[in-house]
């Protein structure tokens, strides 16, 4: 089934524009999903906003946005004044600059969303754009209002589309020297390195979307589907036991790999 375009507007380079549509490229909405019940009467909770001081429940035309300047102090802004900081880019992702692919690494990427003609008639402005990224092996950086916020945004040519990726802010991505800097420089021996790359060559597969799949989600499902049913509940799962402690790592390689065999 094929979500409806979220956010629709234009894509802009210099002069040449044409209508867009964008649309989210993941979903949770399969997820299962639970209400919190009232166990004595089976009756939904709802849950209320109610003032921390008097608490009283406020209505919701009497909510509004704080920003904290001091202890029980706050600014307060309208949505009408939030969103008028977001200007041009609210409608429009006018690429601002173009970059090669690997100069933006992983850890910036946040959402992908998938970009498409919204317009006949802009199609070829739209493959024109896409086209010359592929070619030059570059992607395009733009700004974007979206999720009620201005963000960067990496634009990148796949297939017959384009792949939008809001990118992180500055102050969301933390400096891996301060993770790996202090780690030792350990180096294993070539005899342990050989025995490490069989094991992995064994357990060499092609790539599967089957391999992304939620155990926990299909176990839920099936005791909904059981209770439904008049079932009784289903017995817990035993855990796991932890992993023992590794003694020798050419040993545990050596029992991994004979496991590996029998199977």
């Amino acid at each position: 089934m094929v979500s409806r375009a979220f956010w629709k507007g234009y894509l802009k380079l210099s002069l040449v524009t044409c209508p867009v549509a964008l649309t989210p490229a993941t979903s949770e909405s399969e997820k299962v999903r639970f209400h919190t019940l009232n166990r004595a009467t089976g009756n939904r909770i709802v849950s209320q906003y109610v003032d921390a001081v008097t608490g009283k429940r406020v209505d919701e035309e009497d909510e509004i946005k704080g920003y904290q300047r001091g202890e029980d102090d706050y600014v307060m802004l309208d949505d009408d004044e939030i969103e008028a900081v977001a200007l041009e880019s609210t409608r429009t992702i006018d690429i601002d600059l173009f970059t090669p692919r690997d100069e933006i690494e992983w850890i910036w990427l946040d959402k992908p969303h998938y970009l498409t003609p919204d317009d006949p008639v802009g199609e070829e402005a739209f493959a024109v754009i896409r086209d010359a990224m592929a070619t030059t092996q570059m992607v395009g950086v733009a700004r974007l209002v979206m999720y009620r916020r201005e963000r960067a945004v990496m634009l990148e040519p796949r297939d017959k589309g384009i792949v939008v990726w809001t990118l992180r802010y500055g102050d969301e991505v933390r400096d891996p020297d301060a993770y790996f800097g202090n780690l030792g420089d350990v180096s294993p021996d070539r005899p342990t390195m050989q025995l490490m790359q069989k094991l992995i060559d064994g357990r060499t597969r092609p790539w599967n979307r089957s391999m992304v799949r939620d155990p926990v989600q299909e176990r839920l499902l099936e005791i909904i589907a059981a209770k439904k049913k008049g079932r009784p509940r289903a017995a817990a799962r035993p855990k796991s036991e932890a992993p023992g402690k590794v003694v020798s790592i050419m040993d545990a390689l050596r029992k991994s790999l004979a496991r590996e065999a029998r199977h």
